[in-house]
């Protein structure tokens, strides 16, 4: 444990229930004396009814408070949503406030960061919406004044070029963090 300006104050990693890190957060931020932080991440992923926004936890099932553990140990565990804390033993882990820090700087200050998948040049795609929905396709140009895409598509039989709206494409799907 380390000792703050006088206080027994540091960052923990709180466990929360699965997909309920906003709601823990949310719970823990009604408590006096807390600082939370819960990283998250915000992306594209294609669904049947075309791509959809998700958000999720950049940890799932956990996230970040700074608070007196001995003062407010008891209010954080019975939060909404909490779990617990991270601990080794009768240990409690605290987290440097430098690492958290260095988070906050990724996450461009904010606890949602948008994570763009952007198409390049040679991309394998999926058309997923329009008249040819379900075809594969290859990007061939990028088409920013028109904001549209230009693919090259088996057709019929032959090889067709179409220009298609960038909405309209998926690219085989991964979690953004898997390239990382």
């Amino acid at each position: 444990m380390r000792w703050r300006d006088g206080m027994n104050e540091a960052w923990y990693c709180v466990r929360s229930k699965t997909k309920q890190e906003h709601m823990a957060a949310a719970g823990l931020r009604k408590l006096e004396g807390l600082e939370v932080f819960c990283p998250r991440l915000r992306f594209r992923k294609p669904t049947r009814r075309g791509p959809v926004w998700f958000n999720e936890a950049l940890f799932p099932g956990y996230l970040f408070a700074r608070f007196d553990l001995q003062a407010q140990m008891r209010a954080v565990m019975y939060a909404r949503s909490v779990l617990g804390l991270v601990h080794f033993g009768v240990h409690y882990a605290d987290v440097p406030a430098a690492m958290i820090a260095a988070l906050r700087r990724q996450m461009d200050a904010t606890e949602l960061k948008v994570v763009s998948l952007p198409l390049a040049v040679g991309d394998v795609t999926r058309i997923i919406a329009g008249p040819m929905a379900g075809l594969e396709a290859v990007v061939q140009q990028l088409l920013p004044a028109r904001e549209r895409v230009k693919v090259l598509l088996e057709f019929l039989g032959r090889r067709v070029e179409a220009e298609v709206e960038p909405e309209a494409l998926v690219t085989p799907w991964a979690h953004p963090l898997k390239a990382v």
